[in-house]
């Protein structure tokens, strides 16, 4: 090769310059390999942090939709117990309604609840408790109150079986007294026998034929009862004609028998000591006709015989 023109011979340089730069650069581009590497795994470190992380995350947020999920279930069965609790207190009925009124916002909370965390969730779960506490009380209050009323009503009923008998038993008494007593007062009234109606002229004489007669006496015995009330008795004849119509005075008297007020014909006073006695009562008047008199006498308010007796 030829030299050139200023003496320089690029051949013996060549080799002496190049191979140094070339060392140089492999040496950098090592520096950037290690670099890119120390890089890379810190980039593969980073996601696989960020994986964990993202998987951590998305774990914790499935535990507490589940717990969410729960609360929300615990608390619709609670507000199911609120409405199916059935109590006639007042009182109790009044607090129910209340906790039933907060179950119903703490559901309306759960429901529009989008940031949720453990806080909350325990907050959350502790509002349920409270809730479910509070019924279990109501509950123990509503068993005592029903089987006081169970108690109380199998009281009444026993009370009414007793008050029952007690009121038959008293009612048959009252029956057996009152029939005791019906007994007595029929055995105590003043029986009349032997009756008789005799027509008697001016003079009280006995005459053959009725329309003689200026006055009629009816006789009859009033008979010994021993369970009769002594003393003196109103007795009272009523004599009624054959054609139907009861012989009495102008004024019309009235004497009131088994709460009937009767027009009589004559009365008389007499004094019984629970012996026979005789007695006679007149009644006088005029124009008197043959037939069938129909004399009745009272007593005390009853009846105490009667006779059909004809007259000639």
């Amino acid at each position: 090769m030829e030299e050139n023109r200023n003496g320089y011979d690029p051949s013996e340089y060549e080799e002496e310059d190049y191979l140094p730069r070339t060392a140089e650069a492999d040496k950098s581009i090592r520096g950037y390999r290690i670099v890119i590497i120390i890089l890379s795994v810190i980039l593969v470190a980073l996601s696989a942090l960020y994986y964990s992380i993202h998987r951590q995350q998305a774990f914790e947020n499935e535990l507490l939709q589940a717990d969410r999920d729960s609360i929300q279930s615990d608390l619709g069965r609670l507000m199911v117990d609120y409405d199916n609790l059935q109590i006639s207190n007042d009182s109790i009925s009044a607090n129910l309604d209340i906790e039933r009124s907060r179950a119903d916002s703490l559901m309306t909370r759960l429901k529009k609840e989008r940031s949720w965390n453990l806080a909350k969730i325990k907050q959350y779960e502790k509002e349920v408790g409270t809730l479910r506490t509070l019924m279990k009380g109501y509950i123990k209050q509503i068993d005592s109150l029903n089987t006081l009323n169970k108690r109380l009503i199998n009281e009444n009923v026993s009370y009414r079986k007793e008050i029952s008998s007690a009121n038959l038993r008293a009612d048959m008494a009252e029956e057996k007294a009152a029939e005791l007593n019906n007994k007595v007062r029929a055995g105590s009234v003043i029986k009349a026998r032997d009756i008789r109606l005799a027509a008697l002229n001016g003079k009280s004489k006995p005459v053959s034929r009725i329309k003689n007669a200026e006055r009629l006496r009816a006789d009859f015995v009033l008979s010994a009862n021993e369970l009769a009330t002594p003393g003196n008795k109103a007795v009272y004849v009523r004599i009624t004609s054959p054609d139907g119509y009861v012989l009495t005075t102008e004024a019309m008297p009235t004497v009131e028998i088994d709460g009937e007020r009767l027009s009589y014909s004559a009365m008389r006073e007499v004094d019984y000591q629970n012996q026979d006695l005789e007695v006679g009562i007149y009644y006088n008047s005029t124009g008197f006709s043959a037939g069938t008199y129909l004399v009745q006498l009272y007593c005390d308010g009853r009846q105490i015989g009667e006779a059909q007796i004809a007259m000639k």
